[in-house]
C-alpha cells in the first residue's frame, strides 16, 4: 500500500485502501499496522486532524481490529 508522509510526533506515514477500507500506519519506531474496516470518513477526518496521534488514540485504536505488518 502506498503511504504518504505525515507531520506527527508518533506517526511517520499513512495510507488508505478505499476498496478494502484498510488504514495503514507506519509509526516512527518502524512498526506498521493495518486497521481494518475503517470508513473513508474516518480516514478523511484523520488526514485533516491537527494532532494525528490524538485522533488515532481517540477514534481508531481500540475501536477497529488491527494487525501488525511484518517487515521484509
Amino acid at each position: 500500500m502506498d503511504r504518504t508522509l505525515v507531520k506527527s510526533s508518533h506517526m511517520k506515514s499513512m495510507g488508505y485502501s478505499k476498496d478494502d477500507q484498510i488504514l495503514e500506519v507506519e509509526f516512527k519506531n518502524g512498526d506498521v499496522y493495518q486497521y481494518l474496516d475503517v470508513p473513508l470518513t474516518v480516514f478523511a477526518e484523520l488526514t485533516r486532524s491537527t494532532s494525528k496521534g490524538k485522533f488515532m488514540h481517540r477514534h481508531i485504536r481500540g475501536k477497529y481490529q488491527y494487525k501488525r505488518v511484518d517487515h521484509e
